[in-house]
């Protein structure tokens, strides 16, 4: 099940988040980022509400989101949990009326599988490397940039 992530999630969301962190997959998350931006996460939990799978969706300028903290617990990983995360982060784009979300990430097949296509870091707005700046590969950035545009007909 998914649902907007919640008070008493993110001590969880942390720990799984910063698991991949510390294998250079995904940024480091402070508990008091998480707390600043818990509106932006969704989660996804089994029928006893464990914590198997978090995304995030941040509106980062005129039209225009990031899907970012991507993460399912290794052993959940394969059974459509991190597709259907994405998937509701576009749907939550949507309704805002945000035509445009990109991800930044080491994982782009995952991505282009949901349409995701590739593009040049270039073309992001220079606002969204704020985040950027506490990463240890700055200003040397591997990961890849991927974009999907919602089309206006559907």
């Amino acid at each position: 099940m998914i649902r907007t992530a919640r008070m008493e999630d993110v001590k969880n969301i942390h720990t799984l988040i910063n698991s991949f962190a510390g294998d250079g997959l995904l940024l480091n998350r402070s508990i008091s980022s998480l707390y600043d931006k818990l509106r932006d996460f969704r989660v996804y939990t089994d029928d006893d509400n464990n914590l198997l799978g978090v995304c995030a969706l941040q509106i980062t300028w005129d039209n225009l989101a990031e899907v970012r903290s991507l993460a399912v617990k290794k052993e959940f990983q394969g059974k459509g949990i991190g597709a259907e995360l994405v998937r509701n982060c576009l749907e939550e784009a949507e309704k805002f009326g945000i035509e445009r979300i990109f991800t930044l990430t080491y994982q782009p097949g995952f991505f282009q599988r949901l349409g995701f296509k590739q593009i040049d870091k270039k073309e992001l707005p220079h606002k969204i490397w704020s985040d950027c700046i506490h990463c240890h590969k700055f200003p040397d950035c591997d990961e890849d940039a991927l974009m999907y545009v919602k089309r206006k007909d559907g």
